[in-house]
């Protein structure tokens, strides 16, 4: 990966993953590079949480694209980063014909994207988050068996990043760590995660019984 950006903690990218199979990605419409906050100032730039491996590109990637919120419901509208810098692990991003706050403020909340055709190639063995959304998690250690779908990417809770797998037989949300030692192959194309769990992984994951909620309300 290239992070050339000191001081930037956002990633969309993790490895390295034994297994992963790059060649095997489906390519998304849409990559998401950034998502915009607040106005900043008074010209029209806005503050911007940074959602890319790669905000150096931003010097030779000028076209890109603002993807509204769900309640605005509107298309994907194209426009060009006439300017951009780094505030602390954030970015202000300014664009060509947004000059002042209320133009600004009417874009809190879109994210800034570009063509899944354009997103940078990975190094061996790292994979694309928006890759692992929607896929199937398979533990090999159980014959197979289908875990759940892949919802999320945790990266704050723990040094470890944590895949957030919704559960095959319904429940809570599991919590199980991407790291090479248990990661058997992804293919992002069959839309399938195989993993080796170790034994224990997924009950201490899985929801509390009737009788381990009333010893923890006992001990309080």
């Amino acid at each position: 990966m290239d992070d050339s950006a000191s001081g930037t903690p956002v990633s969309n990218v993790l490895g390295p993953a034994a297994g992963a199979d790059n060649s095997a990605s489906v390519r998304p419409e849409w990559v998401l590079v950034a998502r915009l906050i607040r106005s900043h100032g008074r010209r029209g730039e806005l503050v911007a949480e940074i959602l890319t491996d790669f905000p150096e590109r931003f010097h030779e990637r000028t076209r890109l694209f603002l993807i509204p919120p769900e309640r605005v419901g509107s298309r994907p509208r194209e426009v060009q980063l006439e300017n951009f810098w780094f505030l602390r692990s954030r970015m202000v991003m300014k664009f060509q014909g947004i000059d002042s706050i209320n133009e600004a403020e009417a874009l809190r909340g879109f994210e800034v994207a570009i063509p899944g055709a354009e997103r940078a190639p990975l190094e061996a063995g790292s994979v694309y988050i928006s890759d692992l959304i929607g896929c199937r998690l398979i533990d090999l250690n159980r014959d197979g068996r289908d875990v759940g779908a892949i919802v999320d990417v945790d990266r704050d809770s723990s040094s470890t990043e944590l895949l957030v797998v919704h559960p095959a037989g319904g429940g809570g949300d599991l919590l199980i760590p991407f790291v090479a030692e248990y990661v058997v192959c992804v293919d992002a194309g069959k839309r399938r995660v195989e993993m080796r769990l170790p034994e224990g992984l997924l009950e201490i994951n899985g929801p509390m019984t009737e009788e381990e909620k009333r010893d923890t309300a006992g001990n309080r």
